[in-house]
């Protein structure tokens, strides 16, 4: 009985340990550090001050006493499966105005093609349409004693909806 108690112990293990391997187990991602675009050190210029970067990139990660005139900014992303984004930006200042910038993202050339070209967006808007009520619905109608089309609620989905909450002349409603 105990070696047959000590080897389901042992399988339940392993088992549990190939299933973290399998993706199975959800592993969270963790951001850390302040959020760093390639558009927020873009807008980073020489002669700006404290103010104006700090309004721009946000409070620094790193703000050391002995070395005021340096601020670093890092940012450390480790998704649960995958591999690890690091940025590190550091700026330094010269009697309170931003001198040079370095780490991992720089400030783009200004002859660029990617700073002239303006970025553009395309947002696609699904057509609405009329979802056919599901098992709980019609149950919830069933034990109510409403018609399937008979709503209880005003939506933009309904067929009776105007932004004036009069019915449509397509919902039949009598005249």
């Amino acid at each position: 009985m105990k070696k047959l108690l000590i080897i389901t112990t042992c399988i339940a293990s392993l088992s549990t340990t190939a299933c973290s391997r399998l993706h199975l187990v959800h592993k969270i991602d963790i951001q850390q550090g302040n959020v760093i675009t390639q558009d927020e050190v873009n807008q980073l210029e020489p002669g700006m001050n404290r103010r104006q970067v700090q309004f721009i990139m946000g409070s620094p990660m790193i703000a050391d006493v002995f070395h005021q005139d340096r601020w670093d900014y890092i940012y450390l992303m480790e998704p649960g499966y995958g591999e690890v984004v690091e940025e590190r930006v550091t700026l330094y200042f010269e009697e309170d105005a931003l001198s040079r910038v370095s780490g991992t993202l720089r400030p783009d050339e200004p002859g660029s093609a990617d700073t002239a070209r303006p970025k553009q967006m395309t947002v696609v808007v699904p057509p609405e349409e009329r979802v056919e009520p599901g098992l709980f619905n019609k149950l919830w109608h069933w034990i109510t004693f409403r018609k399937p089309d008979e709503y209880s609620y005003v939506s933009s989905q309904d067929p009776g909806y105007s932004r004036t909450n009069k019915p449509s002349q397509d919902s039949g409603s009598n005249q």
